[in-house]
């Protein structure tokens, strides 16, 4: 008589910790505010993807939808800026271009979502939320000065400062659009696009602010022929030479 076959062994339940869960309860809820605006949302569906009672996601969020909501908003909040950083190494225009690279992947990831959160008018939009995201735009600011050469032991002048929250706040608006468009054209296409607008910018400030055409003159040894700013310098030839007429007479 042979013995029976032994039953397969049942996984172990581990108990996860406070902050596990609390992570767990979280990116169940980013998974949904992903395409879905906040006021869409519900405990009910955040406890059905993360597979807990709905109790549960009110034990470690007792203020509701909203608290949880500005949790995951935080959360994404730190994703996104982290976007922004950085090695401080090579030319800054190929800097600026991995770190937009990163933020449209972003976007894409989040579509829905990023396009509630900065068109604003959900009901659950509040002051902390406001606040949120005008953090991230001051941080990406921030780093994008420190790409640019300007940060703690040379301080932006105020034009250069506003350039760049300028580009920034393009940056969002071209973002919003995109989705709009269907994700068209493609993200490298955007991105490309974006990146030449920066150096526009740049080169638009630094003829009327010397703070910003010393930070240029500053920026221009690191470049390449062959990265963005010579890319653009290159494709910016024939228009120039079409508009000699209207440089003024020798």
């Amino acid at each position: 008589m042979t013995s029976a076959a032994a039953a397969p062994p049942t996984r172990a339940y581990r108990r996860l910790s406070v902050e596990e869960r609390r992570t767990q309860l979280l990116g169940a809820a980013l998974s949904l505010f992903a395409h879905r605006a906040p006021d869409e949302v519900s405990l009910d569906e955040v406890a059905a993807v993360a597979g807990v009672s709905r109790p549960l996601v009110y034990r470690y969020f007792p203020g509701g939808r909203q608290q949880l909501y500005e949790a995951a908003l935080r959360s994404a909040a730190d994703e996104l800026k982290l976007c922004f950083a950085e090695p401080p190494a090579g030319p800054p225009t190929e800097r600026v271009t991995r770190v937009l690279g990163r933020y449209l992947a972003f976007v894409d990831e989040h579509d829905a979502g990023f396009s509630a959160l900065l068109r604003g008018g959900s009901v659950a939009e509040t002051s902390r939320t406001t606040a949120i995201v005008d953090e991230v735009r001051r941080a990406a600011a921030e780093q994008i000065l420190l790409h640019l050469g300007r940060g703690d032991t040379h301080a932006p002048g105020p034009r250069l400062r506003m350039m760049v929250r300028t580009w920034i706040a393009a940056v969002e608006a071209a973002s919003l659009i995109w989705l709009d468009e269907e994700k068209q054209p493609p993200a490298d296409e955007l991105r490309t696009w974006l990146v030449d607008q920066l150096i526009a910018m740049l080169a638009a400030t630094a003829t009327t602010d010397p703070e910003t055409a010393a930070a240029v003159a500053d920026l221009l040894p690191l470049e390449t022929a062959e990265g963005p700013a010579g890319r653009l310098a290159d494709r910016l030839v024939p228009v120039v030479t079409e508009a000699a007429h209207l440089l003024p007479p020798d």
